[in-house]
């Protein structure tokens, strides 16, 4: 099992991921608590980790950046015509994946802690 691309769904407190090669089938499907998270990501091999913005993305993301992945995080309206059933967690991180995929995808940048403070002082 060789993972390429993992889309992770986040959510409260449980986490969906669906896992491709680089032929684009699905080798992993895992539904995981928050808390032991972090250390399966870094368990794995470095893969391209790809999660929709949203606040907590950028906080994972630099996580999954420490155990060596690369990671992109998706705009969710760029993901939402991908999701091919019902809308559920699952499909969603399948969703995600199948985005990330495409050439012509538009991701968003990943804000650095650094930054975020640069930000909230100026604004004081």
């Amino acid at each position: 099992m060789t993972i390429s691309i993992l889309g992770i769904d986040i959510a409260k407190n449980t986490f969906q991921l669906h896992g491709a090669d680089c032929t684009g089938k699905a080798v992993l499907k895992k539904r995981l608590p928050r808390h032991k998270l972090a250390a399966y990501a870094a368990t794995l091999p470095a893969c391209t980790i790809v999660m929709e913005s949203c606040g907590g993305a950028n906080y994972w993301a630099r996580v999954f950046q420490r155990s060596g992945h690369t990671v992109k995080l998706i705009s969710p309206q760029f993901v939402k015509p991908f999701v091919k059933t019902n809308k559920n967690d699952a499909n969603d991180a399948e969703a995600i994946v199948e985005a990330a995929s495409r050439p012509s995808m538009n991701f968003v940048p990943i804000k650095q802690v650094e930054r975020l403070c640069q930000i909230n002082s100026s604004r004081s």
